[in-house]
This record gives C-alpha cells, sequence and structure tokens, in this order.
C-alpha cells in the first residue's frame, strides 16, 4: 500500500486552516455552544487561535513534532475554559506521535492517521471522555476510521488521492457531527443541561466538521 504524500507545507497548510476557520467561525461555533452551554466556545477557541496565526513565522519548524509542540503550547495557554486543555492535548499528541519523523518531506497519510489518532487519545484522558459522550470525539474519530479506511484502500499516492482522501475526512465528519443532534451531552459543560443537550448537534464535533470541509474544500488551492 502507497499512502499519499503529507509534507510538511501540507501539514502547515492544515494547521494554519484550522486556525482560520476557527477565527472565522467564532460567531457560528459559540451559537451553537448557547443552546446548551455557556456560549463561550467560539470566543475561547478564536482568541487562542488568533495568537496561533500572528505568531505564525516565529515557531520553531525543525521538525513536525517541533513545529506541533509550539502549536500546542500557544492554544494551552491562550484558549480559555475548557477548551485550551482539550486542544492544546490534542496537539501536543499528535506532536508525540511523529516525534521520530525529523523530516518534513517524508511525512506521509499514515502519519496523518498516527497524529489523527493521537490527538484522540490525548483528548479522551484530558477529557474523561469517549465516543458516545457527545464531544469533538463523536467527530474525530469516525472521521480518523474514514481516512485510516481510505488510505488502506490504496491508490496511486499522488496529490489526486490526497484530495480525495480530505474530502472523505470532511464528509464523514460531517455525518458524525450531524449523527450527535440526538445524543445527550455527557461530558462538558453541555452535559450540565441534562436532556436540553439533545436536539442540537455538539459544538465540537460541528468545529471539527467545518475545519474538515475546509481543508477539502481548499485542499487544490493551498501554497
Amino acid at each position: 500500500m502507497s499512502s499519499p504524500s503529507t509534507q510538511g507545507s501540507d501539514l502547515e497548510f492544515v494547521v494554519r486552516t484550522i486556525a482560520r476557520t476557527a477565527v472565522d467561525n467564532e460567531q457560528q461555533f459559540g451559537d451553537l455552544d448557547a443552546v446548551a452551554g455557556d456560549g463561550d466556545f467560539g470566543y475561547s477557541l478564536a482568541r487562542g487561535f488568533e495568537i496561533v496565526l500572528a505568531d505564525w513565522d516565529t515557531f520553531d519548524r525543525a521538525t513536525p513534532s517541533d513545529f506541533l509542540k509550539r502549536v500546542a503550547m500557544v492554544i494551552s495557554k491562550r484558549v480559555g475554559g475548557t477548551s485550551g486543555p482539550l486542544w492544546g492535548t490534542a496537539f501536543l499528541r499528535a506532536a508525540a506521535a511523529v516525534k521520530d519523523q525529523p523530516d518534513w518531506a517524508a511525512l506521509n497519510g499514515r502519519d496523518a492517521v498516527a497524529m489523527l489518532r493521537a490527538a484522540a487519545e490525548g483528548i479522551k484522558a484530558r477529557g474523561r471522555s469517549d465516543i458516545g459522550d457527545k464531544t469533538l470525539l463523536d467527530a474525530l474519530i469516525p472521521m480518523t476510521d474514514a481516512v485510516e479506511q481510505r488510505l488502506g484502500e490504496g491508490g496511486d499516492g499522488g496529490a489526486a488521492e490526497a484530495a480525495d482522501v480530505a474530502r472523505v475526512a470532511a464528509t464523514s465528519a460531517r455525518a458524525a457531527a450531524d449523527a450527535t443532534t440526538p445524543m445527550q451531552a455527557m461530558r462538558g459543560r453541555q452535559s450540565y443541561t441534562g436532556e436540553r443537550s439533545i436536539g442540537s448537534p455538539d459544538p465540537g464535533a460541528v468545529a471539527v466538521a467545518v475545519m474538515a470541509e475546509r481543508i477539502a474544500d481548499t485542499w487544490d488551492a493551498r501554497d
């Protein structure tokens, strides 16, 4: 099996797109969170990722792991509420997943899956949550499963396949995020409202879906 290239510029593109999406969708994410939470999710995420974008050119890029660690540190320090520790841990675990891969150009699809898996495991541990608890894990884990399955189907390993994998990620994340609507939140602030959390999608899961969709939509236009 060959894996599509996930070169350094692609990893930077993904992280930068995640940051831009968080900032651009502050109102949407906040409104979703206000339905059954305290409404600060969009604000907190945007404020942290604004710093990521502002400090972008200063990040250590000696290795992919070093780069992701710096992003993790900014998020952990600058994102408020429960989102900071969770998203910061996700990036930190992703960094650890590629610590033995110092060559940006050698990153591939298997590394991408490893980073996503590590991020999910970090969120599970930090948030004491799992799939089914109505959190971002309910989009992140199915998305990762779909990406891994698509990679396992093989292909030419080229740019066209990488774009297809990005689209698979976006489609699966959206379906999974939508599927959180009938769930009752079991973790986080929304869990305090009990049945009131039923009937609207989880804000974190929606954020994962929106980010994945923007990555897929802009993949061919990346620098």
